[in-house]
């Protein structure tokens, strides 16, 4: 696998990130790669919080990954920048900025239970971007581990084709090895994390390792052409064949190449590895990066070190001696000392410092090119999303997406001269995170700080107490309502007509509003206007009015969502009719068309998933129906039953220590955002 002398010196590059519901191993994951690749000694232990990703206090903590952390290790000729992602759904913003600007994933799952909820979450993340991944089956080790069940889990909720190539030897605690069914070998290591030797496959599993290297050339030969004609004249794929389809089929998404292992025990890295260089794309093999010039027109950039420089940032760390930020270069070369153009902030900068990242430690280097994942020291104004570029070439690539805050908590300082500082704070913590949102709430006067979740938030003010050295009050969580409308109007007309001296306004409409199937199918508009009554220039100028009418529905204020509005009829005055007289027209007249509309008052609800003994199931299914909770499924395994539910998300506030006192702490629970309902007819409406 090695990278010949005259290849492309990027073909020898892998940009990959660790996927996976939280507690699945992902940091294991890669402090093992770590190990194995020589850039660590000894093995960093999460419950011991000594590993390098987890570097935050509060990481080492809760035992869990809150920040993504990028990391460059070497591996058989190859550079691997790797970034380990959050599995704590509250953090699922964290994870859409690592997966704008990766190539590739490793896709870690619990090999008793198999896909989780988050699994299926960041599953569909990198769907959206593209990403090809590989599935890597942790714990193999553990009591109930099955690594067929784990497959088959893997084709029932993510919908690829598994194709399993390792088949493993010994089953929970006497798991040793897998059998490499590619090259028909057996892998096995000796004690936690001793060296790793290959051998023949032992005698006993060589019938069933040639039935599963059979079905696997079958499924390839099933989804490949290449492979299916080689199949058909020789009966059979050679190494060579299977691997360079698996390694094709991994990049169309066709199929998701599955191993498995014991990160815990250093078993199965080495060949993890191996996989990501065999199988996952380097930056010559993703599509070149797409992006608009300064004219508004459409461009690509390949990775060619010799293009123009075009760099996303995705992740910015403030600190109190100066901003980091962290860029995924997509084409050209900058070096130390550089003016760089900020195209979404219109302004040029200087390139500081270049930093070799490996978590919160970092070596400077000169240079950087296409390809590299660096951080850079001296950029005053980007921000996560904004695009780097050559000043004489601007080119601005898609920022990654920002979800919407569902909770909030007003937070104010505990000493009144403390109230600069904490805004200050504060506005660090948004510009570091893009899913955090700060306002001032207009009625209280109150400092809001909203985010993904409660835990999200707890994170956020901690380390506020903790960095900044500030106190601070922090008031009960509260959910973001939505409104939608039940039943709908027809024929509302609204006339707008401004006469003050001068050149007047005169605009005059008539709308139909109706809900939509769903609340999450947004806004809809359309014009039925004919005879051209009202000129399509107006006809958008009322969309645009009726779309700054959402922000604030006649409930209590809240944004308003699933629903359809038609422009049916109207008139024009020859003089005073403007862009700007339909606009206001289709704000105030959707404003009050709201008002005559039956509306409806909508909470954001999330899928529970309770993990706890069993001699406690029935004290948590009370606990989840006071909480107004509907249980839709249950199963039992390995000791433990697994409850899913549909909760809304005000209910579940301090649910984490209800659920220790009632399993003993021996409850555990994930969550994931589902959507909006309605809300009960007594919820707030502020």
């Amino acid at each position: 696998m090695r990278t010949p002398m005259n290849a492309n010196p990027l073909a020898a590059v892998r940009n990959l990130g660790i996927l996976a519901h939280v507690d699945a191993g992902k940091t294991t994951v890669t402090e093992r790669i770590l190990y194995a690749t020589g850039a660590t000694h000894r093995r960093g232990e999460v419950h011991d919080g000594t590993t390098v990703t987890d570097f935050d206090p509060q990481e080492r903590d809760r035992g869990i990954t809150i920040f993504a952390a990028a990391v460059s290790c070497a591996w058989d000729g190859h550079r691997v920048n790797l970034i380990d992602t959050p599995g704590h759904v509250d953090f699922a913003d964290e994870v859409e900025r690592s997966l704008r600007v990766l190539d590739g994933a490793v896709a870690v799952f619990d090999a008793v239970a198999g896909v989780e909820p988050q699994s299926e979450s960041v599953w569909r993340q990198a769907d959206r971007h593209g990403v090809p991944r590989i599935a890597f089956v942790n714990k193999m080790d553990r009591a109930g581990a099955e690594l067929d069940a784990a497959v088959a889990s893997i084709r029932e909720r993510l919908h690829p084709a598994p194709l399993a190539v390792q088949l493993p030897i010994g089953a929970e605690d006497a798991f040793t090895g897998v059998v490499d069914l590619v090259r028909m070998r057996a892998l096995t290591w000796d004690g936690d994390g001793g060296a790793g030797s290959e051998a023949p496959v032992p005698e006993e599993l060589r019938a069933e390792a040639r039935r599963r290297r059979r079905l696997l050339e079958e499924a390839v030969a099933e989804l490949h052409p290449g492979a299916l004609e080689e199949f058909c004249d020789t009966g059979a794929l050679g190494v060579g064949t299977l691997v360079s389809a698996l390694r094709d089929l991994t990049h169309s998404g066709d199929a998701v190449v599955v191993l498995c292992g014991s990160a815990y025990r250093n078993r199965g890295v080495e060949p993890l590895l191996d996989a990501v260089l065999a199988y996952l794309p380097s930056p010559l093999d993703v599509p070149p990066v797409r992006g608009t010039d300064g004219d508004g027109r459409e461009r690509e950039r390949a990775a060619d070190p010799a293009a123009p420089l075009t760099a996303l940032a995705f992740k910015v760390n403030a600190t109190a001696t100066g901003r980091l930020t962290y860029l995924r270069l997509y084409a050209g070369t900058i070096e130390k000392g550089d003016t760089v153009w900020d195209a979404t902030a219109r302004r040029a900068e200087r390139i500081g410092r270049i930093l070799r990242v490996r978590a919160d430690r970092h070596a400077q280097v000169d240079r950087a090119v296409a390809g590299d994942i660096v951080a850079v020291v001296g950029l005053k104004s980007a921000r996560a999303g904004s695009t780097l570029c050559a000043p004489g070439a601007p080119l601005v690539l898609e920022p990654p997406g920002v979800a919407e805050p569902v909770v909030s908590v007003a937070v104010e300082a505990l000493r009144g001269t403390d109230t600069g500082r904490l805004a200050s704070a504060l506005g660090r913590l948004a510009e570091e995170d893009p899913s955090l949102v700060v306002r001032t709430d207009p009625e209280t006067g109150q400092t809001v700080l909203s985010g993904m979740g409660e835990l999200h938030l707890e994170v956020a003010v901690e380390k506020v107490r903790r960095e900044h050295g500030l106190g601070v009050n922090v008031g009960r969580p509260r959910v973001s309502h939505r409104e939608t409308v039940g039943r709908g109007v027809s024929g509302f007309v609204f006339r707008h007509v401004k006469q003050d001296g001068g050149a007047g306004q005169f605009a005059h409409v008539v709308l139909d509003v109706e809900p939509l199937d769903t609340p999450e199918a947004g806004f809809e508009f359309r014009s039925v206007v004919v005879g051209g009554r009202v000129p399509q220039e107006y006809v958008r100028a009322v969309e645009a009015g009726c779309r700054d009418a959402l922000a604030e529905g006649p409930l209590g204020g809240h944004p308003v969502t699933g629903l359809r509005v038609t422009l049916t009829d109207g008139s024009t005055h020859v003089k005073d009719s403007s862009d700007t007289a339909f606009r206001t027209a289709g704000r105030f007249g959707l404003r009050d068309a709201l008002r005559a509309c039956a509306m409806v008052l909508l909470e954001p609800v999330v899928e529970v998933t309770v993990t706890v003994p069993e001699d406690a199931v029935g004290g948590v299914l009370g606990d989840l129906a006071a909480r107004r909770g509907r249980v839709t499924g249950s199963v039992t395994r390995a000791g433990a039953t697994v409850v899913t539910a549909t909760v809304p998300l005000a209910e579940l506030f301090g649910y984490a220590t209800r659920l220790r006192s009632r399993t003993q702490g021996r409850g555990t629970f994930t969550t994931r955002p589902t959507g909006y309902a309605p809300a009960p007819a007594t919820a707030s409406a502020r």
